[in-house]
């Protein structure tokens, strides 16, 4: 038997799933009827080998794909989208109809073959992406099926090892330097020396990398919990390159309360903001220091909210606590008494990392969404002074921060845990949490008051107290609102006198 090829002991049968080999059936099917020549590559093979399920399945075809793509999904029954015309790359997806709507049950991603399929291979990423089955063994039951693997993929599998086919396949592709990364995490491989000394020497291509792959990739490592991933992706150089403003981050000095430097401080929020979301642990504190974090099945939900296709308020949360203090190095100032200050950090950094995440092209309301958490990250302290803070301000806090209010506090959370570190305070912490549980109580309750029951609208303004339409009126409705939410009126009667009361000031 060539190097090439190796039978797989186990039969296939039992590491594919029935759904898979029966898609892959039809799709083999169709595909000889034309003739073509067509094989599973990379990520179903790497898998199945691995006893794990996946819905990604990527096909080579010795055809034009885009032409080929298409009327596979007319045969299927699935939608076909356009990824990559000038390499030739198209998708289907086929939704489960049985399932919540617009659920993807497969994705099918299809390439046009480059030469044979081991001259195919050969220009792929990763030993265990670089091995392949022809897919008409789909049509004989798949016994004694031959796997292709010319780098020795199966072995790595084996030692749990990402190591990349050539060395030529970073400048190839640049996005791979990140997939390395997060299939490692994924999977829990380690990336094997020569690959981590190759993707520090080219981690400068990321910048040239789409920014929707970018954040694509960004986004499912983000999604893994902790922080230590963060520290990794600078030690390979890659953090900074995908963000170059948190270079200047390195090594300023903080105020005497801060045990790390802003760069440290960054990561180490991330990895906090884990730790209290019931994702990770964090190596400074335990079970008692968690205790007494807010948690309920309402907050769960809130954090597992989907914002965009791989995005979630966990994940875009951990985002915003990495570029929260991102303009402290160009705010910082010393006083003449030796404080240290950052005057207009939270502003100006709400402002970069607008422009951060516009260039890797995240959606309008991911960017909104984490540049309000970095502009309104302090304030939560903010909002009083030792005493707990009044109805008015919480109201006006939530209105102030819209759907990220929650959001905002926990990351409050976390920044504490990263200023402290090892030297955290537990009775000190433990009062900023039962602070954090106040306020999003009375929250809850002044929601609970506002939304079901509208005391007064518009028509009442110019009805009763015969004003013209225009802006005044929705800032009387506000405070009106602001009013009710505070319990200081209760009842339609007591909105109208409130109204009365105050109207001359919006004269």
């Amino acid at each position: 038997m060539s190097l090439t090829e190796a039978v797989v002991n186990n039969s296939l049968r039992s590491l594919i799933g029935p759904g898979a080999r029966l898609l892959l059936t039809r799709i083999s099917n169709f595909l000889a009827e034309q003739n073509i020549e067509s094989y599973v590559v990379g990520g179903l093979v790497r898998d199945a080998l691995l006893g794990r399920a996946t819905a990604d399945i990527d096909l080579a075809v010795a055809a034009d794909a885009l032409e080929i793509a298409p009327r596979v999904a007319s045969t299927l029954g699935g939608k076909y989208v356009l990824l990559d015309k000038i390499s030739g790359a198209g998708r289907i997806i086929m939704v489960d109809r049985e399932a919540p709507p617009n659920r993807v049950q497969w994705q099918l991603d299809f390439s046009s073959l480059e030469g044979n399929i081991n001259q195919d291979l050969a220009r792929r990423d990763f030993t265990i992406n670089a091995m392949a089955i022809d897919l008409s063994q789909f049509r004989n039951d798949l016994s004694d099926v031959q796997l292709i693997d010319p780098f020795n993929g199966q072995d790595d599998l084996q030692r749990r090892v990402i190591r990349v086919v050539s060395d030529t396949a970073f400048p190839a592709d640049a996005a791979r330097l990140l997939r390395a990364v997060r299939l490692a995490a994924e999977l829990g491989f380690n990336i094997d020396r020569k690959t981590e000394t190759l993707i520090q020497r080219y981690s400068s291509l990321i910048g040239s990398v789409a920014g929707e792959r970018i954040r694509e990739e960004l986004l499912r490592l983000l999604s893994i919990a902790g922080g230590q991933l963060l520290v990794y992706l600078d030690e390979l150089h890659l953090l900074t390159a995908v963000f170059p403003e948190l270079e200047k981050a390195k090594q300023v000095e903080q105020p005497k309360e801060h045990f790390w430097d802003v760069f440290e401080h960054s990561l180490k929020t991330a990895g906090a903001v884990d730790f209290i979301l019931r994702q990770g642990t964090w190596e400074y504190a335990d079970e008692e220091a968690l205790v007494t974090v807010p948690w309920s099945a309402t907050l769960a939900q809130h954090f597992t909210e989907e914002i965009r296709s791989g995005s979630t308020c966990r994940i875009l949360l951990k985002l915003a606590a990495l570029l929260h203090d991102i303009a402290k190095p160009q705010t910082k100032t010393i006083e003449t008494d030796g404080r240290t200050r950052f005057l207009g950090h939270a502003i100006e950094g709400a402002a970069i990392t607008d422009n951060i995440l516009k260039r890797l092209r995240f959606s309008t309301r991911e960017i909104k969404l984490v540049e309000t958490v970095v502009k309104y990250h302090l304030r939560p302290g903010q909002m009083s002074q030792q005493e707990l803070p009044t109805q008015r301000a919480i109201y006006r806090f939530f209105r102030d921060t819209g759907e990220t209010g929650i959001d905002i506090l926990f990351l409050n959370l976390a920044d504490h845990l990263a200023t402290r570190g090892p030297q955290l305070n537990l009775p000190h912490w433990q009062e900023h949490t039962r602070m954090t549980q106040y306020v999003l109580s009375r929250h809850f309750e002044q929601e609970s008051l506002v939304r079901p029951s509208r005391l007064v609208d518009g028509h009442d303004l110019i009805n009763i107290f015969t004003m013209s339409p225009g802006p005044k009126i929705g800032e009387i409705l506000e405070a009106v609102r602001e009013a009710q939410a505070s319990g200081e009126i209760t009842t339609r009667e007591e909105a109208l006198s409130f109204i009365e009361r105050v109207r001359k000031e919006y004269a």
